[in-house]
């Protein structure tokens, strides 16, 4: 529960500090105190954007701090511990803090530790529920609708199933529709491909292939010239009996040799014309050989050439170096299988895609009978509420209606209508053409009572949710806010004596003024304070004895419930 709010320069608030107590506490003002400020500043510490204007004028900053107890509250607890911002001193304490500077600047605190807002969120679902004055025109809207209901049903698991089948679904979907899409520039590449690939495959270069034809080519075409140069070149090394390279190194190592007596420096020289005879000797046999084994063979000469023009052509063809025409190959071939096992696929996905819509339609459906379920009970409670709120002859449905031919979406395929008959022998109409603000008013508190019997937040503020409502009607929803305080701490702004006389506390708003500055305060009424406060709100500015009387008349009536 929320047990102390601290609030600081904020609007026009200077300074206010209020403790809180259990039970039903009401808060009343004249019009235009700023009976709600204390609820805009909560809503900044469940994690609302801050606004520069929220600053009061003058001030630097303005700062709120709301302390929670957290005895009972083990879903906080939880949230606290795993974001690691329990409190060191007192596990069963939570202080939220909320600064926002004059530049429009903001920082949050809980237990000290820096938050996220996305925290401030996820924390306060577990401490404090707002229902704004607004809160029962959510229920002309479907989609409202559809989450009371679920709610009230507790069925998150099938929820969550619809939601991953719904996902699965869609995610299918997405990429068989972008094949789909490209079916035919798919199929123009894959024609294309069809005959490059072929045309290739018909040619089937190995991988370095090219650079060994270039080279055969080479040496074929030039075979006679080889030949003839080798030939020469073994008759100059060692054939010829006029003089060869052989003959004039021998006959130089002899003539050295005798001289080498003479001269020892001549000995590496003699040494080194020898390992050259010997070099010569061994050249002239690898010629010799060389020219043995040199084809001179038109007829391959012609299968190189024509292959060599070929690979040629091909480069040229598919633009590019015929050295890499082999990697090329590869890879259009690879892009054709790739095209050829998207078709494939195509075909696997439209399977798939229909398998996960049946699955899809499994989940909706069993989500759909829960709430159809759900549906008949909440209407019921609603009804059964409202009819304790001067709707004596009221009756209420609520239609689900299931479609599986609708568009699929991750809440489901239901449709959801809450009917209303206020009138004996009137049908059930939508709410939005039967009722009346007030009986609105009174549905979205029904709604808002069963909702805290399902899942009760600690704290749960009302603001002005009775507008609407007066006389007897404003007593029983005086009485209904008043049990429900018994079970948790509730806060409602009100104008109305009825429902500020059911309340165990009060709280009285002011606005003071000296004519250049303005401040509002929150003060709890006495005993005799709320009696005079019950009185105001019963005859306006002049309080008469008759309105005392019915204001201490009120207060007892409430106190014997």
């Amino acid at each position: 529960m929320l047990a102390h709010l601290s609030i600081s320069n904020f609007a026009v608030v200077k300074q206010l500090s209020v403790h809180l107590e259990k039970g039903l506490t009401a808060i009343t003002g004249e019009t235009g105190a700023g009976k709600s400020i204390a609820i805009d500043a909560l809503s900044l510490c469940l994690g609302e954007r801050a606004d520069a204007n929220a600053v009061r004028k003058g001030a630097a900053k303005a700062e709120i701090i709301a302390h929670f107890s957290l005895s009972n509250n083990l879903l906080a607890k939880a949230f606290l511990n795993e974001h690691e911002l329990t409190s060191d001193e007192d596990e069963n304490s939570c202080f939220i803090r909320r600064i926002i500077s004059k530049e429009g600047r903001s920082k949050a605190f809980i237990n000290g530790i820096p938050a996220s807002l996305q925290q401030l969120k996820g924390l306060g679902q577990y401490l404090l529920a707002i229902h704004g004055q607004n809160t029962h025109l959510q229920l002309l809207k479907e989609e409202y609708q559809r989450d009371l209901i679920d709610a009230y049903a507790n069925h998150n698991e099938l929820i969550e199933a619809v939601k991953i089948t719904y996902d699965a679904w869609r995610e299918k979907q997405k990429t068989l529709q972008n094949l789909q899409a490209q079916a035919q520039q798919r199929e123009d590449r894959l024609q294309l491909l069809t005959y490059q690939v072929h045309e290739l495959d018909d040619f089937a270069i190995e991988e370095g292939e090219f650079e060994e034809i270039e080279t055969e080519h080479k040496r074929l075409s030039n075979g006679q010239s080889l030949l003839e140069q080798a030939q020469t070149s073994v008759y100059n090394l060692y054939e010829s009996d006029e003089g060869n390279a052989l003959s004039v190194i021998q006959n130089s190592v002899e003539r050295l040799g005798e001289l080498e007596t003479h001269d020892a420096s001549l000995t590496p020289i003699i040494a080194m014309l020898n390992d050259a005879a010997i070099q010569v000797e061994e050249a002239s046999r690898e010629l010799r050989s060389y020219c043995d084994h040199l084809e001179i063979d038109p007829l391959r000469l012609q299968q190189v050439e024509a292959r060599y023009a070929k690979a040629m052509e091909l480069a040229k063809k598919h633009m590019v170096m015929p050295e890499s025409l082999y990697e090329h190959h590869q890879a259009l071939t690879a892009e054709f299988n790739a095209l050829g096992e998207q078709e494939t696929l195509l075909g696997t996905l439209e399977g798939d895609v229909a398998k996960s819509r049946d699955e899809y339609l499994v989940a909706t459906g069993k989500l759909s009978a829960s709430r159809a379920q759900a549906a008949v009970s909440l209407a019921n409670d609603i009804e059964l509420q409202i009819r304790q709120m001067n709707m004596p002859h009221a009756k209420v449905m609520i239609d689900v209606n299931y479609d599986e031919l609708k568009k699929p979406v991750s809440t489901g395929l239901d449709s959801v209508e809450f009917k209303v008959s206020t009138n004996p022998g009137q049908d059930a109409d939508k709410l939005e053409k039967v009722v009346s603000g007030g009986e609105l008013s009174r549905i979205g508190l029904a709604i808002q009572v069963i909702a805290s019997d399902n899942h009760a937040t600690p704290t749960m503020i009302f603001d002005e949710v009775d507008t609407g409502i007066s006389g007897p009607t404003a007593s029983i929803v005086g009485g209904l806010l008043r049990r429900l305080g018994k079970r948790s701490q509730v806060m409602c702004v009100t104008h109305l004596p009825q429902v500020a006389a059911q309340a165990h506390n009060q709280l009285f708003v002011t606005k003071l003024t000296d004519g250049e500055s303005t401040e509002t305060q929150m003060l709890p009424l006495t005993k005799q304070d709320r009696v005079d406060e019950l009185a105001r709100l019963l005859a306006g500015d002049k309080i008469t004895k008759s309105a005392l009387a019915n204001a201490k008349e009120l207060l007892k009536s409430a106190a014997s419930n």
